[in-house]
C-alpha cells in the first residue's frame, strides 16, 4: 500500500500558502453508508408512485399492456437516475458535497485546491458505475481510494477532484493581527451579517492566512494579493462608500478577518 497524504498544500500565486486535510477512506465510507441510505429511500418513494400510476394505466384496457413495459422500463431508469443523478445535482448545488457529504463534513473540490466544476461533477460521477464494479460494492473504488496516495477513487482520478475534510478555524488572537484602528463595518450589522453568511470557510481560512502571513510577503505580492481579496469581498457583500472611502485593501481586508472571527463570536 502507497503511503498516504493527509493533507494537500495550496500556494497561491502571491505566495500564500494554506493546507486542505484529505479524507480518510474511513470517513468516506460513512458518509457512502448515509448517502446509499438515501438513494434507497428516494428508490422506495418513486417506485410506489411508479407503481401507482401502473395500477391506474393498467385500468384501462388500452393502455393494459403498455403499463407492464412501463413500470418495468421506468424502475430501470429510475434506478440509474438515482445512483448517478444524486451526486451530480447534490454536488452540484451544495458546492460539492452530498447529505452524507454534509453530516461527515466533507467536500469535494478539485485537485489543485479550487472549487469543483460542473465537468468535474459530471465526470466523477459517470465513473461511479465503474468504481461499483463488481456488482454494487464499491469494490473497484475502494481499493482505489486504499492504494492512491491522495485517496481517490477512480471517478477522482478521472475529474481530477479530491475529497477533504472540513475543519473548524479556530478565533484567533484578533488584537494580535489587527491593527487598534476601529472596524467601520460595525456600524452596518445587517451587512456583516450578510458578508459571514456568503464567505465559506475556505474564504474565511484564506483571509485569515493573508493577514496573518502579510509579513512574509514582498511589498509587490502583498499589494496585490490584498487587492485582488478587496476586490473580491467587496462583491460579495458591498458596503457603502462613506464607511469604505479612505480604506486600504489591507485594511479593508482586515475589517473583514475581524467581522468574520471576532464579531461571529461574540
Amino acid at each position: 500500500m502507497l503511503g498516504k497524504t493527509t493533507s494537500i498544500e495550496v500556494r497561491t500565486p502571491e505566495g500564500v500558502t494554506f493546507e486542505i486535510p484529505i479524507a480518510s477512506p474511513f470517513s468516506r465510507c460513512l458518509a457512502l453508508a448515509i448517502d446509499i441510505a438515501v438513494i434507497f429511500a428516494l428508490t422506495i418513494l418513486f417506485s410506489q408512485v411508479i407503481g401507482a400510476l401502473k395500477i391506474m394505466l393498467s385500468g384501462i384496457p388500452v393502455f393494459g399492456r403498455v403499463a407492464q413495459d412501463f413500470g418495468t422500463g421506468a424502475l430501470v431508469v429510475l434506478q440509474f437516475l438515482l445512483a448517478i443523478g444524486y451526486g451530480m445535482v447534490t454536488e452540484w448545488l451544495w458546492s460539492g458535497q452530498t447529505l452524507g457529504k454534509r453530516m461527515m463534513r466533507l467536500r469535494v473540490i478539485d485537485e489543485r485546491g479550487l472549487p469543483l466544476g460542473l465537468k468535474q461533477v459530471i465526470i466523477r460521477n459517470l465513473f461511479r458505475i465503474l468504481d461499483m464494479m463488481p456488482s454494487t460494492f464499491y469494490l473497484l473504488g475502494g481499493v482505489s481510494c486504499l492504494l492512491t496516495p491522495r485517496c481517490q477513487r477512480i471517478g477522482d482520478i478521472a475529474a481530477g477532484t479530491l475529497v477533504i475534510r472540513e475543519t473548524e478555524v479556530a478565533p484567533p488572537e484578533i488584537g494580535e493581527l489587527l491593527s487598534a484602528e476601529k472596524n467601520s463595518f460595525a456600524s452596518l450589522p445587517h451587512l456583516e451579517a450578510r458578508l459571514r453568511q456568503r464567505t465559506t470557510p475556505e474564504e474565511a481560512r484564506l483571509v485569515l492566512d493573508a493577514v496573518t502571513r502579510r509579513n512574509e510577503l514582498s511589498p509587490d505580492a502583498r499589494l496585490k494579493l490584498f487587492s485582488k481579496l478587496a476586490d473580491y469581498f467587496r462583491e460579495l457583500a458591498e458596503f457603502p462608500d462613506e464607511i469604505t472611502i479612505g480604506l486600504s485593501d489591507e485594511q479593508y481586508i482586515r475589517n473583514v478577518v475581524d467581522t468574520l472571527f471576532r464579531r461571529a463570536s461574540v
